[in-house]
């Protein structure tokens, strides 16, 4: 049996952290209810973070490094996270359809009750991630998904996608 993801540190803001936080760079801030759909954010880093319903549909995120965030009710729809690095990350109850993590990297990754509609996971590394009451309908790059930790309704209630990944037909009761 595998191990289970590790959980992210929690951001240690400062007494004189800002207000307002601007779409950059980011370092021990919890950001709530910010729009950052479409924003261009290649390379960027963030450690030690919380995004609290924040929406981020169609960012583009590839190249990026993440370290200790949590993602809760977001809208992470449409987003590129080509190639990044992901590290101690959890998304909670997050919209998260067409997003692509083609070729990226996610370690102690946790996906919890997200809609992941059509994501794309083809040449991604996958080490220490669950996949805990998501809707996986329309995945592409499923195998990338070997070793990933799920409970037993999760995997009955995927088991088209597994089926159809394995190469199995599935015949109709006539």
């Amino acid at each position: 049996m595998s191990k289970p993801p590790v959980a992210p540190y929690p951001p240690d803001p400062g007494d004189d952290a800002p207000a307002e936080i601007e779409f950059g760079d980011l370092v021990d801030v919890v950001v709530r209810d910010v729009d950052w759909a479409g924003r261009k954010g290649l390379g960027l880093s963030a450690r030690r973070v919380e995004l609290l319903c924040c929406r981020l549909t169609g960012a583009e995120l590839a190249e990026s490094t993440f370290g200790d965030l949590v993602l809760d009710e977001c809208r992470v729809d449409l987003v590129g996270f080509r190639h990044a690095t992901l590290e101690r990350v959890v998304f909670r109850d997050c919209r998260m359809g067409e997003i692509d993590f083609s070729g990226a990297s996610l370690k102690d990754v946790v996906f919890e009750r997200c809609e992941l509609r059509e994501a794309t996971f083809s040449s991604a590394g996958l080490e220490r991630v669950e996949l805990r009451g998501c809707d996986l309908v329309g995945l592409r790059g499923g195998e990338a998904l070997r070793g990933v930790r799920m409970s037993w309704n999760d995997v009955l209630e995927n088991a088209v996608l597994f089926a159809s990944l394995a190469g199995i037909e599935i015949l109709t009761d006539e």
